[in-house]
Protein backbone atom coordinates (compact mmCIF):
# COMPACT_ATOMS: atom_id res chain seq x y z
CA UNK A 1 0.00 0.00 0.00
CA UNK A 2 2.97 2.46 0.72
CA UNK A 3 4.68 1.85 -2.35
CA UNK A 4 1.25 2.52 -4.28
CA UNK A 5 1.01 5.70 -2.64
CA UNK A 6 4.26 7.04 -3.13
CA UNK A 7 4.24 5.65 -6.90
CA UNK A 8 1.13 8.54 -7.22
CA UNK A 9 3.15 11.01 -6.53
CA UNK A 10 4.76 13.33 -9.14
CA UNK A 11 8.10 13.51 -8.25
CA UNK A 12 8.34 10.98 -5.10
CA UNK A 13 11.98 10.65 -5.95
CA UNK A 14 12.82 13.55 -4.45
CA UNK A 15 10.99 12.96 -1.04
CA UNK A 16 12.42 9.69 -0.38
CA UNK A 17 15.49 10.67 -1.14
CA UNK A 18 15.79 13.43 1.45
CA UNK A 19 14.09 12.04 3.88
CA UNK A 20 16.81 9.03 3.25
CA UNK A 21 19.74 12.02 3.26
CA UNK A 22 17.94 13.54 6.39
CA UNK A 23 17.96 10.34 8.43
CA UNK A 24 21.60 10.25 7.40
CA UNK A 25 22.91 13.13 8.91
CA UNK A 26 20.66 13.12 11.99
CA UNK A 27 22.70 9.76 12.54
CA UNK A 28 25.77 10.85 11.53
CA UNK A 29 25.32 14.11 13.86
CA UNK A 30 24.18 11.97 16.91
CA UNK A 31 27.49 9.68 16.36
CA UNK A 32 29.52 12.16 16.14
CA UNK A 33 28.17 13.83 19.42
CA UNK A 34 28.48 10.37 21.27
CA UNK A 35 31.86 9.98 20.06
CA UNK A 36 33.18 13.73 21.05
CA UNK A 37 31.31 13.11 24.96
CA UNK A 38 33.48 13.80 27.74
CA UNK A 39 34.04 10.31 29.42
CA UNK A 40 33.21 12.15 32.70
CA UNK A 41 29.74 13.38 31.38
CA UNK A 42 28.64 9.79 30.40
CA UNK A 43 29.83 8.62 34.00
CA UNK A 44 27.46 11.41 35.60
CA UNK A 45 24.66 11.12 33.25
CA UNK A 46 24.73 7.06 33.71
CA UNK A 47 24.69 7.72 37.53
CA UNK A 48 21.89 10.17 37.45
CA UNK A 49 19.29 7.74 38.10
CA UNK A 50 21.01 5.75 41.16
CA UNK A 51 21.70 9.21 42.91
CA UNK A 52 19.23 10.49 45.64
CA UNK A 53 20.60 13.87 45.42
CA UNK A 54 18.58 16.46 43.98
CA UNK A 55 21.32 18.34 42.48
Amino acid sequence: MFKQFIQSIAGSQVYVLSSLWLFLAFFVIVAVLLVRMKKSHTGYMSQLPLSDDPQ
